[in-house]
């Protein structure tokens, strides 16, 4: 273990349209640490933090409103830091096109003992060059437009958050909460980051990656009207032979020069699609009803559970079980 030193600082940046939960999250689960070490639980003894922003004063927040007292970032000259976070934003244009909150980054980040960004805070980090050469995640919908912007450095886009020495990046918001408890595991051991979960009905450990929570259907239609409405046959017969050849045969091509076009229209193989537009077909069955998993899996294409469970595990990184019992959306009975 590894425990901040008492007079070092958990130090946020804030800018106008950061994530609240962002900031949040993380800062709370860091600063209680503390205070459940030994018995009782004492506020006194909380982790010292601070939240900065270009100009100081109030800063809102997105997607709430929410507006936050925030210290000029000059305020932190002389003090030690133990943990700089960068949150996310819908928008990180703003951000990205502030010079100064840029080079003041650069520069405090070599005094930290450790870096971490959420969401699309990884933006702010690779755009000083934090990043480049080392592993590093963002929020899925924008992990592709990040790999493309930030060629040095190495993407895992189903990450709940990554750790490259001393730099932490986390996907999507929530997964924010989810590196602060592996932080707080890392420097005050498992009993209170499993304490903190308990109180807070976290998980210490997510299983899965971001995929998991993700919207795993592609969003690329087809440009091309018979690749299109082929599209939206598949969707409606999941239980069809849809192999490759018996695809390419309903548009009259051969398999190879389908598979091609394909790939081509939508940037996903035909396979590949195809099983995750039964994945998702089960994932919505598994949500919403009770049915036995044996029939979702002969439902949606399937075949059987051994074959759903084999596809839930490589896809989702976590059992059809174990799915529905996280995200099964329980029936409540009407009073009248």
């Amino acid at each position: 273990m590894n425990k901040p030193a008492l007079d070092a600082h958990v130090v946020m940046l804030a800018f106008p349209g950061a994530e609240i939960i962002d900031i949040a999250g993380p800062l709370d689960i860091l600063g209680v640490a503390p205070c459940v070490e030994g018995a009782g639980f004492d506020l006194s003894r909380r982790q010292k933090s601070i939240i900065v922003s270009e100009f100081g004063g109030p800063v809102t927040t997105e997607p709430s409103g929410i507006t936050i007292h925030t210290e000029t970032m000059e305020s932190i000259a002389g003090k030690k830091i133990d943990t700089l976070i960068v949150p996310g934003a819908y928008s990180m244009e703003y951000a990205l096109n502030r010079p100064a909150l840029l080079e003041w980054i650069k520069t405090n980040a070599r005094r930290a003992r450790r870096i971490v960004s959420v969401c699309t805070g990884a933006f702010l980090l690779a755009e000083v060059g934090l990043l480049d050469g080392r592993r590093a995640t963002t929020h899925w919908l924008r992990v592709d437009e990040f790999a493309r912007r930030y060629t040095k450095t190495i993407v895992e886009e189903d990450s709940l958050f990554v750790n490259d020495g001393n730099i932490y990046t986390s996907a999507g918001i929530t997964s924010g909460m989810d590196l602060a408890l592996h932080l707080v595991e890392a420097d005050r051991g498992a009993d209170v980051a499993l304490t903190i979960a308990r109180n807070w009905l976290l998980y210490v450990k997510r299983p899965g990656g971001q995929s998991q929570f993700s919207a795993l259907l592609p969003e690329k239609a087809s440009e091309r009207d018979n690749i299109a409405e082929l599209q939206l046959w598949i969707m409606e017969n999941l239980n069809e032979d849809l192999s490759v050849t018996a695809l390419a045969s309903r548009l009259a091509m051969s398999p190879r020069n389908f598979a091609r076009v394909f790939q081509s229209e939508t940037g996903i193989t035909p396979a590949k699609y195809v099983e995750t537009v039964r994945i998702e077909a089960a994932r919505r069955s598994l949500e919403e009803s009770s049915r036995p998993i044996e029939i979702i899996a002969d439902e949606c294409g399937m075949g059987d559970g051994e074959r759903l469970r084999r596809s839930f595990i490589r896809r989702l990184g976590v059992n059809p079980s174990d799915y529905r019992r996280r995200f099964e959306r329980r029936q409540q009975t009407n009073i009248h």
